[in-house]
């Protein structure tokens, strides 16, 4: 099955920060399983790195890629339709990066792993 990791879970999968659920810690380590990392996942990571408000153990541009091919998980792109999904979900949550989340989500008809709450008042499968 395909999933779709939120920001948080990638980060704290790779820097064991965090509680990560035994559903979620079952997911990730089944490899029958394929698992994504959004490109918007990427971007929010970079741009809290550059803001100091994250710390991670190497650049972004290395991170990022070396732990999804280290754990074997999956590029998701953004495509112009996940980012004009965007428009049409209702405002229950205003972080534009998990907005994208969704949006994919939604569209790719994968369940998106997050603890994020909001996230579950959206017509999206969240795992936990």
């Amino acid at each position: 099955m395909k999933y779709l990791l939120d920001t948080h879970i990638f980060l704290w999968w790779n820097l064991g920060k965090g509680q990560l659920s035994e559903r979620v810690v079952d997911i990730i380590s089944d490899g029958s399983n394929e698992i994504y990392l959004s490109a918007v996942s990427a971007w929010e990571i970079a741009i809290k790195v550059a803001k100091k408000r994250l710390t991670i153990p190497d650049e972004p541009a290395r991170f990022v890629p070396s732990r999804m091919q280290l754990h074997g998980f999956q590029p998701l792109p953004i495509q112009i339709h996940h980012a004009t999904r965007v428009y049409e979900l209702p405002l229950h949550h205003t972080d534009p990066f998990d907005r994208l989340l969704i949006a994919q989500s939604q569209i790719e008809s994968m369940p998106l792993i997050s603890v994020d709450a909001n996230i579950r008042n959206y017509d999206v499968e969240v795992i936990w």
